[in-house]
């Protein structure tokens, strides 16, 4: 995403009704770089930052004050909800402790969260992880590795609570 627009959009989302003028929002996302999908909601206290790419697909939600930072490439597929405080993440740092900063070299992992994902209050998805379609990550959780499709994860590091099926 082009880093000088992102900066109009800080200036001008807060300017916004919090949960209206999606139409505006996903313009002002489009012409920043990303690939934004039809009927996509962005809420005005979302913060994007990062020059990475990023992809949101088709109905997805992306609630109250969430941080998306993305360094390199952050795919958020169709029908998602994204409630309020979520973090979607991925740059992180290699542990050195032979430099002077244990946290010295620089990288970005790809984050991928598949279609129809609900990602409850507070959960943060980290570096390199996917996590596969119509899972539900639990508030407060913190996803630290990939998971396959149609899991119930929760937990500090989430883990599979239940497999998730289509008869209820």
């Amino acid at each position: 995403m082009r880093s000088s627009v992102q900066f109009f959009i800080k200036l001008f989302f807060p300017l916004l009704p919090e949960t209206k003028c999606f139409a505006l929002k996903r313009f002002m996302l489009r012409w920043a770089g990303a690939k934004v999908g039809r009927n996509v909601r962005v809420c005005s206290s979302v913060m994007i930052v990062g020059a990475g790419e990023l992809e949101i697909g088709d109905n997805t939600w992306i609630g109250h004050r969430c941080l998306i930072s993305a360094s390199s490439s952050v795919r958020i597929g169709k029908n998602v909800d994204i409630a309020p405080n979520v973090f979607i993440g991925n740059g992180t740092h290699g542990i050195t402790p032979e430099r002077d900063r244990v946290a010295d070299m620089e990288l970005s992992r790809d984050v991928e969260v598949g279609d129809g994902c609900w990602l409850c209050a507070g959960c943060m998805v980290l570096p390199g992880v996917s996590i596969g379609s119509k899972c539900v990550v639990a508030a407060g959780s913190v996803v630290t590795r990939s998971f396959g499709t149609m899991k119930l994860l929760a937990g500090v590091p989430a883990s599979i609570k239940r497999e998730l099926s289509a008869e209820g």
